[in-house]
């Protein structure tokens, strides 16, 4: 009965919203924790043979290492990498292995939303889709036993290779902007943009049109009272719905939010789902706790005096509207999350320069930001530093600002 009710639910949540597309491909994003190999269980299922109502979408997977944040030896990483690859091969699924220090190396264009593509979602776009799916299923005379899904076209077949980690000096580059972040809030959204835009580039570069993350109620709840808390607000129902469409041609969907951790841990250890920890993301000494860690703490807390707390919370979050998210145009969009900006009156608003926070430049002109780096070189000077990031602040939202403060 549990397996069944923990399809159907699956299988309820894409059905019930209709945005992926037959035929469509469609990227997963495993993390290696319990939501996201729950989600790839969940595929694999729908994508058997003896389903009843198979699923016609082709999915691929990535995997985003995190190692070199995360305080891991070069052979501890290693040893994850080489985990993560023989689960992903287990699959049968097309896989991509993406290391964190590859976002430092991304195009600009990640920072701008892509051509969103003309067809609709739901209504008769959808059903012709179906339609069509059919037809050609029909003409290839295929009975449904196999899908172009089911390679790993990326990845040589076989035993999984010894994995290769990226050039030193990458990894500290890469340490070196986590370490000028002045809290641990800010390292946590540092890591939350440069592991989303990794996945949408390369969702981009492979043609996938779609990609599900592994989000489960009770991250979704934490999720929705951090990002409140953190300034955004206006944004909460892109950041925590079940669609995500601010990248333009990549959507993010979050297909786990209806299940709860307790349920996820439950079926994973019924079932046998085999997934892979890794540490959290390194904390300097005496310092204290982010925001995302307190809140967490705190509404798991209340879970356990008052059952109902995480369902509440998500609940709440169903009932708020994307709209606000939304950019007028591109000049009122923030560079980092691509949310429309949220700037306007108050201390923020106006031609708010760098003098509110770095008391140095002339707030009465628009600056023009330089180009992006994930980080400021140590031998330019102190004045040059402030003038660089300060040229960034009027194109970043409140939360982006606050977060950019402390890099």
């Amino acid at each position: 009965c549990f397996r069944e009710y923990f399809v159907h639910k699956f299988r309820a949540m894409l059905g019930k919203n209709r945005v992926i597309f037959p035929g469509e491909k469609v990227l997963l994003a495993v993390s290696g924790g319990p939501a996201s190999s729950a989600m790839v269980r969940q595929v694999q299922e729908g994508l058997s043979r003896e389903a009843a109502k198979r699923l016609r979408f082709v999915p691929g997977l990535v995997y985003v290492e995190e190692g070199a944040v995360r305080r891991q030896s070069p052979e501890q990483r290693e040893q994850t990498l080489a985990q993560m690859e023989t689960l992903l091969q287990a699959t049968g699924f097309p896989y991509h292995l993406v290391h964190l220090e590859e976002a430092l190396e991304l195009p600009p264009s990640i920072l701008q939303p892509g051509p969103t593509s003309t067809a609709g979602p739901s209504g008769p776009s959808y059903k012709e889709a179906v339609d069509s799916f059919i037809q050609q299923q029909r003409q290839d005379g295929d009975s449904g036993t196999s899908l172009p899904g089911h390679s790993t076209q990326d990845r040589p077949a076989g035993p999984p290779a010894t994995p290769r980690l990226p050039a030193a000096a990458q990894t500290q580059e890469l340490l070196r902007s986590f370490e000028a972040a002045g809290t641990a809030t800010a390292r946590e959204e540092l890591l939350e943009m440069l592991r989303t835009h990794l996945i949408v580039q390369t969702a981009r570069d492979r043609g996938y049109a779609k990609v599900m993350m592994g989000e489960s109620l009770t991250r979704v709840a934490i999720k929705l009272l951090t990002n409140l808390s953190l300034g955004r607000g206006a944004f909460l129902a892109v950041d925590t719905g079940f669609t995500d469409q601010r990248h333009g041609d990549v959507m993010v969907v979050r297909p786990m939010r209806d299940y709860t951790a307790k349920e996820i841990a439950f079926y994973n250890l019924f079932f046998s789902v085999p997934t892979v920890i890794v540490p959290p993301l390194f904390t300097k000494r005496r310092e204290k706790l982010s925001i995302h860690q307190l809140v967490e703490r705190f509404l798991l807390g209340l879970q356990e005096e008052f059952p109902s707390t995480i369902s509440t919370v998500y609940r709440t979050g169903e009932k708020l509207s994307p709209e606000p998210a939304k950019a007028s145009s591109e000049s009122q969009r923030c560079l980092l999350c691509l949310c429309g900006l949220d700037t306007d009156g108050g201390e923020w608003g106006g031609h708010w320069g760098a003098r509110g926070i770095w008391g140095a430049a002339d707030s009465t002109a628009a600056p023009r930001p330089p180009q992006w780096h994930c980080s400021v070189s140590p031998s330019l000077s102190l004045s040059h530093r402030v003038e660089s990031k300060a040229a960034y602040i009027p194109l970043l939202c409140y939360s982006c600002r606050l977060t950019f403060k402390e890099l």
